[in-house]
Parts: structure tokens; sequence; C-alpha cells
């Protein structure tokens, strides 16, 4: 199945978040936390756990980090409670943004995230206004020039949705939730390991902005994800 250019938008937002390194051992130490509190600390039965310690791993964060704070949320010591809120509103031409949150004070986050939208050009939408614009699945994406045939083969065969190739030559793997880390296994034994692994909320559609809004739009995703409150930030804009 054929698919629209993603791979410029993906190396983009790497780039971005990159810049931001500084920010994401803080969000994966709460999605580790509100992960272990929900389904406790064991990696063999938690599979939000283990995503998040995958995540950990990436960003080189330390094993006794790691430990320290599964430990910390599963012996319920003291520490904040975490609540987790999605915002969902519209960017420049009428782009569509989520922003997932975890929070200890929701009357702080809310008055930040309308005022990041307001003043950079958006407008919050309410609870569904624009969710259904995505779709939650496991999504790999494999640089253009790899190995189509055999992604799409091993993929296919470990139970993977769909194999896209994009109009810039890569190959996007999308898979239900439940089968995200079986396919990722899977693909990585045949030697496959993607640019870009985890489960993810996937636009169904694209909005097209010229040079001047893309400029507008990736000042207001900028203001978003460096919220102190915002663990993801999903939209739909091709920039």
């Amino acid at each position: 199945m054929a698919g629209h250019s993603k791979w410029a938008n993906i190396q983009h937002r790497k780039g971005r978040q990159d810049e931001k390194r500084g920010k994401i051992w803080t969000r994966i130490i709460r999605e580790i936390t509100v992960a272990a509190r929900a389904g406790g600390g064991d990696l063999g039965i938690n599979p939000r756990l283990r995503l998040a310690v995958e995540k950990a791993k990436a960003a080189n964060m330390p094993a006794e980090r790691v430990k320290y704070n599964i430990d910390k949320a599963t012996g319920n010591a003291e520490g904040v409670s975490y609540e987790e809120i999605r915002y969902e509103g519209y960017g420049i031409g009428g782009a569509a943004i989520m922003v997932d949150t975890m929070t200890d004070n929701r009357v702080r986050t809310v008055a930040e995230m309308r005022h990041a939208f307001n003043r950079n050009g958006g407008n919050m939408g309410t609870e569904g206004s624009v969710v259904f614009q995505f779709k939650h699945c496991g999504q790999l994406i494999y640089a253009p020039g790899s190995n189509e045939d055999k992604i799409m083969e091993v993929a296919l065969e470990a139970g993977a949705d769909d194999v896209i190739t994009d109009d810039d030559g890569a190959v996007e793997v999308l898979t239900a939730v439940d089968d995200f880390e079986a396919v990722k296994a899977a693909l990585e034994a045949a030697g496959l390991v993607a640019e870009v692994a985890g489960v993810t909320m996937r636009p169904e559609n694209t909005v097209e902005l010229s040079a001047e809004d893309a400029e507008r739009m990736q000042k207001l995703l900028d203001v978003l994800e460096d919220l102190d409150d915002a663990q993801e930030v999903y939209h739909n804009a091709a920039l």
C-alpha cells in the first residue's frame, strides 16, 4: 500500500526532540511511575511499563535510576500522584492537535494549555473534537532504501496490520497495539531495526501547510511540547 511522504516530518520531529533532550528523562520517569503504579513493577506482565523502560534505555537513562523509579512507584512511597489527561485542539490551517499530559494539578495544566493555544494561533477543542482523526496503533518506520520486501514478509507473518511504502521510500509497519511488541521482536530478530518504533496516535490524513503557516504551526507545537506537563504532542500537519 502506498502512503504520503512522512520521512521528512519524522526526521524533523526527531531533530526538535534531540534539542530538548533535557526534558525527556522527566517525561519518561512520569511514564514509568504511572505505568508501574497501574500495572505493577513486573516487566513480564506489564507491557506499558516495558515500553516506558525501552524509552528510558533509548534515552540513555541509567538502569539504577529506572529501577529506583519502578520501586518507588510500586512501593507506595510518598511522592507526586499524576493524573493522565488528553487535550484536543486545532492549530494553524485547521490542523488537528492532541496533547497527552501527566499532571498533579489539572487546573494549572488546562490554564497553561489554553494559554499556549490562544497565544500562538490555535484553538482548544472539546473532548473528542479531533481524536477521530487519529488511529491508536503500533508503528515502526524504516528509512528510505530499506529492504521493503523483507520488511513486509516478516511483518505480515508476525501479525502486522499493514505495511506502507511512503512516497519518499520510507517503509511504515502498522500493528494493533497488543501486537506491537511481537511484531517489533520478529523484525529485530530478522535484523530489521526501525528508526522509529512505538505505540502512537497516527493521523489518518495530513494537512498541507504553506511555508509561512508551517513555521507558525511549528512555533505552536514547540510551545505545547515545552509545557512541563506535556508528555506527547500529536498532530496531522505536514511540516
